[in-house]
């Protein structure tokens, strides 16, 4: 039996067994995974969506969290002086295997879905559907509205805990990060950040208020900073 499925803007077909790396997902290694957007079924009979197939599903385990093979973006204008530059690049990935294929039950199956890592907003969703119960049906508008008010400063997270006054000997050149140039480096040592393993060591919270810090919101995630402090952590040691 094969399924074919949706996930981070691109269909696979997969079977039982597979072993195979999409765009990221907001999952540890280890975590089961459901994808829910499955457009085709097939074995012994073939069953096509409109454009998904009601109550199917992909359940499949995260082996881990990787990366791809580095890509170099180089732009150089005409005409301009010394305006040039080049730039490297490695896409977040998520490797999974799939361990089964349902073709009814996927609804109350209770397994995470699979969720993208577009946005803090999207970790959130992820830790709600794995830890917590189906919420109550939403309040009226004007009362939603004024409830939801207080929760604004809320959603900026929380700051790191590891930030400092001052770097612990030499300060790291953050400056190898993907997108960290001379600015958002004193942004962040202004912020107390100086060291690969700061950076690395960031969870969800500290990630959304350092992104307001920095006033690029979902820069961190796009040009995964996480796992590129935490690579030149390790090699600093």
């Amino acid at each position: 039996m094969f399924a074919v499925l949706k996930t981070g803007g691109k269909q696979y077909k997969v079977a039982e067994g597979d072993i195979f790396t999409i765009e990221k997902l907001v999952a540890e290694a280890g975590d089961t995974v459901q994808f829910n957007e499955v457009l085709m079924l097939g074995g012994d009979k073939t069953t096509i969506g409109a454009p998904f197939i009601k109550d199917a599903g992909v359940q499949a385990e995260v082996v881990e969290q990787t990366r791809s093979k580095k890509t170099i973006n180089f732009v150089k204008r005409r005409r301009k002086h010394s305006s040039q530059r080049k730039k490297g690049h490695k896409q977040p990935l998520t490797l999974v295997k799939i361990t089964s294929i349902l073709a009814s039950g996927a609804d109350k199956s209770g397994v995470m879905a699979a969720l993208g890592t577009v946005s803090g907003a999207a970790i959130a969703a992820a830790a709600a559907t794995k830890k917590a119960p189906a919420k109550e049906k939403a309040a009226p508008a004007k009362k939603a509205a004024k409830a939801a008010a207080p929760k604004a400063e809320a959603a900026t997270g929380a700051a790191p805990t590891n930030l400092l006054k001052e770097a612990k000997g030499d300060a790291d050149d953050l400056k190898k990060i993907s997108g960290v140039g001379p600015k958002l480096l004193g942004t962040l040592n202004e912020a107390g950040v100086f060291h690969f393993w700061q950076i690395a060591e960031w969870g969800p919270a500290d990630i959304e208020y350092m992104d307001d810090k920095l006033s690029f919101k979902g820069r961190i995630e796009r040009d995964g900073w996480i796992a590129q402090a935490s690579e030149f952590a390790k090699a600093a040691k």
